[in-house]
């Protein structure tokens, strides 16, 4: 674009309810926070176990800078490998089950690094087609031929695995999907890698600390293969910053490697590696967050079954609300605002055209009176 076509894009953006605005918060991430000087009870965290501020957290965190300082300097191939990184690569690994892991400062570094370093010309990626972005721009940028399957269409899947005579083949998933909170159908997707010599990739995005009692999607439905491969964020239910990628031992030295968003990057801080291995230790302990997480998805599920709104098929905190046009679903999301509640309106391209949403992130920390404060909102029951 040219510098003097800006404007008149930004118009453009702004006449069809589509120009994003930053919000500028002021307080700890939570349950309660401080947006453009207001407060506010939040739905628009993925902080689903409230560690973000997590004194146990803080309190690694600041350890760690003690420590080992600020920066990491370097790549980890140069100087930038520190050993608490390494410990906890090992201890991430050991909890979600895999031979060896792998630390990214990002999911998005963490989705182009796997599906560029396996895949290249005359190799083929099969992709959900409600993959987060950063997922297809990995399978784009692979240089691979890039196969989308409607979304959770195993039938497709499988037609499209048995036409492609590529060498390499990988099945890229998320296992919930960020949008709409419904689930991959992980043992089944398996099953075809299994059967067509292809790598099954999952995104455990918004699994990991959740799902399998904190272990994430793959230990929810006790898969195990050497064709797995995971990854995990952890700005989200661990309640820190970066990903991690798990698999077999010579996956992860292929990655070391070859990964081009590992190999030419500075490594992360080592003293956030202090604060990873500290929410390990939170995740495991945290039945009884998760159980409180399961009882309030199940209150808003109950609270807005047969309402206005179209409300997804999810048992995850991500609930879509489905209003349908942007206008509207701006118009809702400032109606909650006007209340004290802020819930952010997804759009397009996000979303799919005539699907724009209120997405209900929901957190351990969410009191019942918090919740039927937002369900009396949305139903339109509380006084202005």
């Amino acid at each position: 674009m040219r510098l003097q076509d800006l404007p008149a894009a930004l118009l453009d953006l702004s006449a069809t309810h589509r120009r994003r605005q930053r919000a500028v918060i002021d307080s700890p991430q939570g349950v309660e926070v401080v947006v453009d000087g207001r407060s506010y009870l939040s739905f628009a965290s993925n902080d689903y176990l409230g560690l973000a501020d997590h004194p146990a957290l803080v309190r690694a965190a600041q350890q760690g800078l003690e420590r080992w300082g600020v920066g990491g300097g370097s790549s980890h191939l140069l100087a930038g490998h520190f050993s608490v990184q390494q410990e906890a690569e090992e201890a991430l690994a050991e909890f979600v089950g895999q031979e060896a892991a792998l630390l990214f400062g990002s999911g998005y570094a963490a989705n182009l690094a796997i599906v560029s370093s396996l895949l290249d010309r005359g190799d083929a990626v099969f992709a959900d087609r409600l993959n987060h972005a950063s997922l297809n721009d990995a399978c784009r940028l692979s240089r691979a031929e890039f196969k989308r399957f409607h979304h959770n269409d195993l039938a497709q899947l499988e037609r499209l695995l048995a036409e492609s005579d590529a060498k390499t083949k990988l099945i890229a998933v998320e296992s919930v999907y960020s949008m709409d909170g419904d689930e991959a159908p992980l043992a089944a997707l398996l099953a075809l890698a299994e059967r067509y010599d292809a790598w099954l990739y999952v995104d455990d995005a918004h699994g990991f600390g959740v799902l399998g009692e904190g272990r994430g999607a793959l230990a929810e439905h006790g898969l195990s293969s050497p064709r797995l491969i995971y990854m995990a964020t952890l700005g989200k239910a661990a309640g820190v910053a970066g990903a991690f990628i798990a698999g077999g031992g010579e996956l992860i030295d292929w990655l070391i490697n070859s990964a081009r968003s590992y190999i030419y990057t500075t490594s992360q801080p080592p003293a956030l590696a202090c604060a990873i291995l500290a929410s390990l230790r939170l995740i495991e302990a945290a039945d009884d967050r998760r159980a409180r997480l399961r009882a309030s998805i199940e209150t808003i599920r109950c609270g807005l079954s047969g309402g206005e709104y179209s409300v997804g098929a999810s048992r995850t905190p991500i609930q879509p609300l489905i209003i349908g046009s942007d206008e509207q679903a701006l118009a809702l999301a400032g109606r909650l605002r006007d209340h004290g509640l802020w819930v952010p309106a997804i759009r397009p391209p996000t979303v799919p055209e005539g699907a724009a949403r209120l997405r209900l992130s929901l957190s351990a920390m969410h009191e019942p009176e918090h919740l039927q404060r937002l369900l009396s909102c949305i139903r339109g029951d509380a006084a202005p």
